[in-house]
């Protein structure tokens, strides 16, 4: 298992790695150094930053997956989970809905922001070569198919 990291005062390595899937515990505790970077920058640019202008933590449902992990969960094939730039984040002292909106009303330089299905939880990515500031809803279609949405706010 890779050690852990203090990234930021509030968020770690280990952290955004956990996973309940132990199948996959050789390949998700071991990241590559490139996904470790990528970890430590989300942490730094989006998830501390948020974490200090809230005052209350941020909890961390989901970060890296590894490949085999992401396919088992039956991820997006482009998932920026495997590369360390997303996680999946609860605020269970404000609510999700707020966690997203004082996400884009700090202009956190986020790539991805998506309200996961009524705001169960929110994905938050940041890619510094394309900070998109994109804006989404995952909703289920009359097949149960998950797509994206604009925000209908």
């Amino acid at each position: 298992m890779t050690p852990d990291i203090k990234f930021t005062p509030n968020f770690s390595l280990h952290e955004l790695l956990l996973t309940n899937h132990r199948k996959f515990d050789e390949e998700q505790y071991n990241p590559p150094a490139a996904v470790i970077e990528n970890l430590r920058a989300l942490c730094v640019h989006v998830l501390q930053p948020l974490r200090d202008a809230l005052g209350t933590p941020v909890n961390i449902n989901s970060g890296y997956r590894c490949p085999s992990l992401n396919v088992a969960i039956k991820g997006s094939k482009n998932s920026q989970h495997m590369t360390g730039q997303a996680a999946d984040i609860v605020d269970h002292t404000h609510g999700n809905e707020f966690l997203y909106k004082k996400i884009v009303e700090l202009n956190l330089p986020f790539d991805q922001i998506i309200d996961e299905f009524g705001f169960r939880w929110v994905h938050v990515s940041y890619d510094p070569s394309r900070n998109r500031k994109q804006q989404l809803q995952a909703v289920k279609d009359a097949s149960g198919k998950t797509i994206y949405i604009q925000p209908r706010w």
